[in-house]
C-alpha cells in the first residue's frame, strides 16, 4: 500500500465521523421521541385534511378504487380517535411483546443466571469473534418473530460491556443483525410464507394459474447471510466501535449490572440445574408440536407460519424459558427466598420500560393515524407507479424497486403491508419484463430490511434508544440514526449488489424458483 493510501484512509474515516457527528447533533435537537410522535401525529391530521379532497389516479389494489386520502379531522374520525385511543394503545403489538417478555427476561436477569450464563459464553467464544457471533443470533432470531428486539439486542450490549468493549457498539451490531438483515435467514421462517402469499396473489393478476412456493428465496436469503454479516462486523469493530470510544464514553461504575466475578461451585451447580429445566421444558414443547395432530400447528398442519399457534406462543414461550431457569436458579443460590423477590425482580424490570411505555403510547396513536388516514399507502402507491412508468431496463428496474422499497420503507414499517400496496403493481410490471414473480420477491425483501434501522417510526426503534440509555445518559434518536446509517447504506448497496451478482450467476434462489417468467 502506498503512503498517499495510507494517509487517505484517516482522512475519510475523519469525513464520515464528521459527517456522522453532524447528523447526529441535528437529530438530537429533535424533540424527545413520545413528543416527536405526538408532532407527526398533528402533522398527519393536517395533510390528510389538505389532501383528503384531492382526487388521484393511483389504483388501491385492496379496493381496486382510485386511492382515498381519509381526513383525520372530520367530526367522525376526531370522534372515533377519541373512542378507541385506549384500545388502539393496548393494542399496540410491540408493547404486549416487549413487556411480556420483559418480565420474563427480568426474572433471569435479577436471579443471576443470565449474568453466570454470559460467564460460561464468553469462555467458549474467542475475543474476535464475538461481534459476527451477536450478528448470527440476531439473524437467526427472526425465526422466532420479533424475540431479537427484547432478548438478543439488549442481551449484546451486556456481553460487550462485560468484555470491556463499549456496550453501544454490541447494541447496534445486534440491531442491524435483528432488523437490518430482516429478510435473511440461515431458516425458513414465517416471514417466507407471508410473502409468498402475497406475491402469488400479485403474480395471478396476470397469470391467474401460477403457483408461488413459500420457500421461494431461501437460498438467496441463507446466503445473504455471508455479506451482511461480514458488513456489520466490519462496521461495528472498524467504523463504529472507535468513534463510540471517542464521543460517547461509559461511566462503568454507573451501569447498574451485577459484577462479572468467576462463577462459585455453588452457581455453576445451579446454572446447569436451571438449564436443565428450561431445555426440558424446550423438549416438552418439542414433542407437544412434533405430532402432525398437534393444536401448536395450523389447519394446514404447518409450524412456522404466522397463524400457527406455535409462532403466536412466542413471546409466552420467552417468558417461560426465562422464567423457569431464573426460579430454579434464584431459589437455588439463595437470590430468591420468597415470592416477594420474584414479584420485585419483575418490577424492577418494568421501571426500566417506564420511558418506553410512555412513547409507545404516543407512537401506538401516530401509527393508528397514519394507517387510517391512507397516506403511507398513498406513498407506496405512487412510488410503484412512477417506477412503472419509467420503464427501465430489467437490472435497473430491479435496483429501483430496492430504492423505492427502502424509502416506503420510512414510513410503512409493517413488511406485509407495504408488499401488499405495491406488490400488486410491480409484479405483474416486472413479469411483462419477463422477470419471475421470485426474482421480485427477493429485491422486495433487500429493500424491505435495509433502512428498518434508520427510522424513528418503527415502532421498536424507540425500545432501541431506551436500551442505548442504560449505559449513555441522554442519548437521543439522533444518536441511534447517526449509529445505525453507515450499517443502513451499506447493506443497501452490497445486499443490491449481492442479488445482482447471484441473478447473473444463476444461482438458486430457493425451491421451485426461477428467475424467468
Amino acid at each position: 500500500m502506498s503512503a498517499s493510501t495510507q494517509s487517505d484512509e484517516p482522512q475519510k474515516v475523519g469525513r464520515l465521523t464528521r459527517v456522522l457527528d453532524g447528523i447526529e447533533k441535528v437529530g438530537n435537537k429533535l424533540p424527545d421521541p413520545a413528543m416527536l410522535f405526538l408532532i407527526l401525529l398533528f402533522a398527519v391530521w393536517g395533510v390528510s385534511a389538505l389532501l383528503s379532497g384531492v382526487s388521484f389516479e393511483a389504483i388501491d389494489p385492496r379496493t381496486d378504487a382510485p386511492i382515498v386520502v381519509n381526513n383525520l379531522m372530520s367530526a367522525a374520525a376526531l370522534t372515533d380517535f377519541l373512542t378507541s385511543m385506549v384500545t388502539t394503545f393496548t393494542a399496540f403489538a410491540p408493547l404486549g411483546v416487549v413487556l411480556v417478555a420483559m418480565l420474563g427476561v427480568g426474572v433471569a436477569e435479577q436471579s443471576g443466571y443470565i449474568n453466570t450464563a454470559l460467564k460460561q459464553m464468553l469462555k467458549v467464544t474467542p475475543a474476535k469473534l464475538l461481534t459476527p457471533a451477536v450478528v448470527v443470533v440476531g439473524i437467526i432470531s427472526h425465526t422466532a418473530t420479533d424475540a431479537g428486539y427484547v432478548v438478543v439486542i439488549p442481551l449484546a450490549g451486556v456481553i460487550f460491556f462485560t468484555v470491556g468493549r463499549h456496550p453501544l457498539a454490541g447494541i447496534a451490531a445486534a440491531f442491524a443483525g435483528v432488523s437490518g438483515g430482516f429478510c435473511a435467514n440461515f431458516i425458513p421462517s414465517g416471514i417466507d410464507p407471508l410473502l409468498q402469499s402475497f406475491t402469488q396473489s400479485a403474480a395471478q393478476i396476470l397469470d391467474p394459474d401460477i403457483q408461488i412456493n413459500p420457500l421461494n428465496n431461501w437460498f438467496f436469503a441463507a446466503s445473504s447471510c455471508i455479506p451482511i454479516t461480514l458488513v456489520i462486523w466490519y462496521l461495528t469493530d472498524k467504523i463504529l466501535e472507535p468513534r463510540l470510544n471517542r464521543s460517547h464514553k461509559v461511566n462503568r461504575e454507573e451501569v447498574d449490572l451485577p459484577a462479572m466475578d468467576e462463577a462459585t461451585g455453588a452457581e455453576m451447580k445451579a446454572f446447569k440445574v436451571a438449564s436443565l429445566a428450561m431445555f426440558g421444558a424446550m423438549a416438552a414443547f418439542f414433542f407437544l408440536a412434533l405430532p402432525e395432530t398437534s393444536t401448536l400447528r395450523d389447519e394446514n398442519g404447518s409450524l412456522t407460519s404466522f397463524s400457527a399457534p406455535l409462532m403466536q406462543s412466542i413471546v409466552p414461550l420467552i417468558f417461560i424459558f426465562f422464567v423457569l431457569p431464573g426460579l430454579v436458579y434464584g431459589y437455588m443460590t439463595k437470590t430468591f427466598q420468597s415470592s416477594s423477590d420474584v414479584v420485585q425482580a419483575m418490577s424492577k424490570s418494568m421501571s426500566g420500560m417506564a420511558h418506553y411505555i410512555v412513547m409507545a403510547f404516543f407512537c401506538a396513536q401516530f401509527v393508528a393515524a397514519f394507517s387510517a388516514s391512507n397516506l403511507g399507502a398513498l406513498i407506496a402507491i405512487e412510488g410503484a407507479s412512477g417506477l412503472k412508468a419509467m420503464a427501465l431496463p430489467p437490472e435497473v428496474t430491479v435496483v429501483g424497486m430496492i430504492l423505492l422499497v427502502g424509502f416506503v420503507n420510512l414510513f410503512v414499517g409493517s413488511s406485509s403491508a407495504k408488499w401488499a400496496l405495491i406488490g400488486p403493481v410491480l409484479v405483474p410490471m416486472l413479469m411483462q419484463l419477463n422477470i419471475s414473480p421470485d426474482l421480485s420477491q427477493a429485491a422486495y425483501r433487500v429493500g424491505d430490511s435495509s433502512s428498518n434501522i434508520i427510522t424513528p417510526l418503527m415502532p421498536y426503534f424507540p425500545l432501541v434508544v431506551v436500551y442505548c440509555q442504560r449505559y449513555v445518559k441522554g442519548i437521543g434518536i439522533g444518536t441511534l440514526i447517526s449509529m445505525m446509517l453507515p450499517f443502513s447504506l451499506a447493506l443497501l448497496s452490497i445486499w443490491s449488489v449481492w442479488l445482482l451478482i447471484y441473478w447473473s450467476i444463476g444461482l438458486p434462489l430457493g425451491l421451485g424458483a426461477s428467475y424467468v417468467y
